[in-house]
């Protein structure tokens, strides 16, 4: 057995300082354990100092402050280990829920949008907190911590700025521009500042912020691609006065009990685009004052395979086929060949958008609210 001398003990000691550990407890701890482990496996006659260096290595993977670091995360933050399991499951869920909720999304199958909401709310309300948290305690300088949290925050907001334009809520440009704009002119100059002063994470800084600037300014451009609320506005103002005049035609042509159903089916596939897109079966008549313009987006999983948005396209497209059978007006053919009636309907939700589809229902509203088909349906 080797026998430990006061010099040895010093020796470890200043050791143990130099190397980052600072609470007098954990070194005496840490003396004691590796006291016992030289007298226990080291020969005697055997060099002190060489056997020391070799085994302190078994306590740490990188630094030997690791484990104060450590030490201090399970005595202030108790529920630490608690807290990354946490973190970890619920950003491999986020991930997996956006990655099979864009697939189905693409595929047109159902729940696809639970899937994305589910994703992208636990990946903003959950793993970016939780990052945050554990994150901010391993910072030890004050700028870090303001780093992480404005990183944080940002993220966050885009985040829930992508959900917000997937689910075509209202104040997705809000989010949008504000998580821009706080990573523009706030997030960018402190980390480049901070991290540039500091030659070890000088390189890594500028590469970092160079990323960050590109980053930025392709979300800038895809947001300027999209469409502005003047151009949403016009679209809206010209579908509305399109509704009115069918209105107008249908009260002054009332149609017949026939012409009646096709209008009403009409009108249903259209509520229920409108309610995906506005919240509501009908624009509202403060659009304007509200900001709520009708978007074109996709159609969504009512308008796929056999849902209730296909069934009353196939309501529809049975419903004007008898009407031309009964009232002998070919013509119709050639208006149906430019419409959304014109294939299968199951096929909708891929072939066209909110906007096209509403567009064409109108035609063939607009169409059959004609004088002479109130004629032709009264011969």
């Amino acid at each position: 057995m080797y026998r430990i001398s006061d010099e040895h003990v010093d020796y470890i000691l200043d050791d143990l300082v130099a190397k980052g550990i600072d609470m007098e407890d954990l070194q005496l701890n840490l003396l004691d354990h590796i006291c016992c482990i030289i007298e226990r496996e080291l020969e005697d006659g055997g060099n002190f100092e060489r056997f020391y260096h070799d085994n302190i290595r078994r306590f740490y993977n990188k630094e030997l402050r690791e484990i104060e670091e450590e030490t201090i995360n399970l005595l202030t933050f108790k529920n630490y280990y608690a807290m990354r399991k946490v973190l970890i499951g619920s950003g491999v869920f986020a991930v997996a829920a956006f990655m099979v909720g864009s697939l189905f999304k693409y595929m047109y199958w159902p729940g696809a949008n639970i899937l994305l909401v589910l994703g992208m709310v636990t990946f903003s309300l959950l793993f970016l907190p939780l990052l945050f948290i554990l994150k901010s305690r391993e910072a030890r300088e004050r700028s870090d911590k303001f780093v992480v949290g404005i990183g944080t925050l940002t993220g966050v907001l885009f985040s829930l700025a992508i959900l917000f334009i997937v689910q075509h809520w209202p104040g997705a440009n809000v989010l949008l521009f504000l998580s821009m704009g706080i990573a523009a002119f706030v997030l960018l100059p402190v980390y480049f500042f901070t991290g540039i002063r500091r030659p070890e994470t000088k390189l890594n800084t500028i590469l970092m912020s160079v990323i960050l600037v590109g980053t930025i300014g392709l979300h800038f451009t895809m947001a300027r691609l999209r469409p502005s609320h003047s151009q949403l506005a016009i679209a809206t103002v010209n579908y509305v006065q399109g509704e009115a005049l069918l209105g107008k035609m249908l009260s002054v042509n009332p149609p017949s009990p026939q012409l009646a159903e096709i209008q009403s089916l009409a009108a249903q596939v259209k509520a229920m685009v409108l309610q995906r897109y506005m919240g509501s079966a009908t624009v509202p008549a403060d659009f304007e004052v509200q900001h709520i313009y009708l978007r074109d987006g996709t159609l969504g999983p009512e308008f796929s395979e056999n849902a209730a948005g296909v069934q009353l396209l196939r309501r529809l497209n049975a419903a004007i086929a008898g009407y031309e059978g009964s009232s002998g007006d070919t013509a119709i053919a050639g208006v149906l060949r430019q419409s959304v009636l014109n294939g299968d309907p199951s096929e909708t939700g891929k072939r066209y958008t909110s906007m096209s589809l509403l567009n064409s229902i109108s035609q063939v509203q607009m169409y059959l609210a004609l004088p002479q088909q109130g004629k032709m349906a009264a011969k």
